[in-house]
């Protein structure tokens, strides 16, 4: 609404106050509460709506729906973003970047650590689709012997806990030579 709204709105709940005999501070009251209550009533709704930094937004997302969120993410990065098919990927879910410098991405949604496997899979399956740098994404966290394997393999792991700062890890590492 506008401000000629409001402070209209205002005049006439001070006024209905002031003239069904409450005096003149409780009219101010009425008049200051009808002009503050819209606004304090539409910033609470919109906080309802909102997830609190506490709440996991990825909890009720599928696998699929998951590898969607993060490349909704990656291309916020300016970068292309290939989502490869279902079967024959050779565990890579997401081609981020141009060549010769790009990024495969194995994304993993599940309710425990992380293991080994994931990281076997796209390490081994980015030189099948070009690309130089490679990564793990999850929901949850990861085991220490697959720390240790990305480690080894220059392999980037992005827990859960470091979800908020996917965009800058990424930016980061297409950065690199």
């Amino acid at each position: 609404m506008t401000v000629r709204v409001y402070v209209v709105l205002g005049l006439a709940a001070g006024l209905t106050a002031y003239l069904l005999g409450a005096g003149m501070p409780w009219s101010l009251v009425a008049a200051v509460v009808a002009v503050a209550a819209p606004h304090f009533l539409i910033g609470a709704l919109r906080g309802l709506r909102t997830p609190s930094e506490h709440e996991d937004p990825v909890a009720g997302m599928s696998g699929t729906e998951f590898e969607d969120h993060i490349a909704r993410i990656a291309r916020s990065c300016g970068v292309p973003v290939i989502m490869t098919s279902l079967t024959g990927d050779w565990g890579v879910d997401l081609i981020v970047g141009k060549r010769p410098n790009r990024l495969a991405i194995q994304c993993k949604r599940q309710a425990r650590p992380v293991g080994t496997g994931a990281i076997q899979e796209v390490v081994a399956g980015a030189p099948m689709q070009d690309c130089t740098h490679t990564m793990v994404v999850t929901n949850h966290e990861f085991t220490p012997a697959a720390r240790k394997l990305a480690e080894l393999h220059d392999c980037t792991l992005v827990g859960g806990a470091e979800l908020p700062r996917l965009r800058s890890t990424i930016r980061r590492l297409l950065e690199q030579p």
